[in-house]
């Protein structure tokens, strides 16, 4: 019994491409599309779409909203922002304009679009409405991608602006790859219908081997084949260690992340409230913005730890190395993470990290080797591994250093852009 082989038409077009110099040299060209972009929380997808440029691939950025004030940006971030097309920048009359100018073009895609947006929201009013708006900023895209004659879309984050990527794909015959990070996709997968995202792209690119294990619990086997796991990462000739304090008089503490619920500031709180009590002497920095600050400030005030706990904002790629090279020991107390790109950012430099064993961490972190982890919400455990490591100096010093070796090892920002650029020619080259 022979095995069948590739069809009469599958095979010539592959040897049309090998043959066709034209085809095999053309450089491979994509968009980019993200919520905000360039953002402070979000910096290494700037830093992968400059190393993937870097590697040949011509990447144009969209972004759905505006960026930050150009004073909270880097120069490097200010220099991106001025060539990315923000879509909401081009206000109601742009949209009407654009639909006008697909009107002519893609009639038939214009109604398909609709259609399917509407069909997103079911019975939902409020759903309905939100997949309208969402439909609007498609045809912008749709617009803008056919100006550029551009047929492939990539999407970071399989949320909102990839629901716009997905009703985009009904209006105008591109080709759609998302890179997942989790876990905020899977909290809700009907509402960001993750499993139509996945049935439509061309591949998927997974941050992790835990987010590509939840891609798997909901998508079919016929799926399977799409998911690729392409690490993100760090420059390690730009995060270089810190000088090491062996006894400090008072232990610099930081934690980096947004202020919301899933980041777990509180039980940081908690903990530090119990480190204090027991007569250390200790100062944590939370650098980062977001809905729980006034809370979280209040929190500090009532429990008396004013003196020990500060609230520093949004800090920019240019300041906040300020911020690691003082650090002792770099903590992160969150419930939910894909694999934060701030505790790599520690690790590459030397800090001694105690995060959570949550979710994508432990590939990240093996607990005592790498760094220290502590079960989530666990404030006494917590506060044990702060006060082990404060008593410690040789674990700190020595986890510090193979934690940089393991970001040197495995999440190097060259080799991880190296692994992305290979997935993008391997899926797209052959389209």
């Amino acid at each position: 019994m022979t095995t069948p082989g590739p069809c009469k038409s599958d095979m010539a077009d592959r040897e049309e491409h090998l043959l066709d110099p034209a085809k095999r040299l053309k450089p491979l060209r994509m968009l980019y599309l993200i919520s905000k972009y360039p953002a402070v929380s979000h910096t290494f997808i700037l830093r992968e779409v400059v190393a993937l440029r870097q590697r040949g691939i011509e990447i144009e950025v969209a972004s759905i909203n505006a960026a930050p004030s150009r004073n909270q940006l880097t120069p490097v971030e200010q220099s991106e922002a001025d060539t990315t097309f923000f879509v909401k920048g081009v206000g109601v009359l742009g949209a009407l304009k654009s639909a006008l100018w697909l009107a002519f073009r893609r009639p038939l895609g214009l109604f398909r679009g609709l259609i399917f947006a509407i069909g997103l929201g079911g019975t939902d009013i409020r759903r309905t409405l939100m997949c309208f708006f969402y439909y609007i900023e498609a045809v912008i895209l749709a617009r803008w991608m056919m100006e550029r004659s551009s047929n492939h879309l990539h999407v970071h984050f399989a949320t909102q602006a990839a629901t716009v990527a997905l009703i985009l794909t009904r209006i105008v015959p591109i080709t759609l790859s998302l890179t997942v990070h989790g876990p905020d996709e899977f909290f809700d997968v009907g509402s960001f219908y993750l499993a139509e995202k996945i049935a439509t792209a061309e591949f998927v690119a997974c941050i992790s081997f835990f987010a590509q294990s939840q891609l798997m619990k909901l998508a079919p086997g016929r799926h399977w084949h799409k998911f690729e796991v392409a690490r993100l990462g760090v420059d390690c000739s730009h995060f270089t260690p810190r000088q090491f304090r062996a006894l400090p008089d008072c232990f610099e503490l930081l934690c980096v992340g947004r202020l919301v619920p899933a980041k777990g500031q509180r039980v940081l709180i908690h903990a530090i409230k119990i480190l204090v009590e027991d007569g250390r002497k200790l100062r944590l920095s939370f650098v980062g913005e977001g809905p729980d600050r006034e809370e979280l400030e209040r929190m500090v005030r009532d429990n008396g730890l004013s003196a020990y706990v500060r609230f520093e904002g949004a800090i920019n790629q240019d300041r906040i190395q300020d911020y690691y090279a003082a650090t002792d020991i770099f903590a992160l107390a969150s419930f939910a993470e894909g694999i934060p790109v701030v505790l790599m950012e520690a690790m590459a430099m030397e800090i001694p990290c105690v995060a959570t064993s949550i979710n994508g961490i432990p590939e990240l972190i093996r607990d005592g080797i790498d760094g220290l982890l502590v079960a989530p919400s666990d404030v006494a455990g917590m506060a044990r591994t702060l006060a082990r490591l404060m008593d410690d100096p040789p674990l700190r010093e020595s986890l510090g250093k193979a934690g940089r070796f393991r970001i040197q090892s495995e999440y190097e920002i060259a080799k991880s852009a190296d692994r992305l650029a290979d997935v993008f020619r391997g899926r797209l080259e052959r389209l």
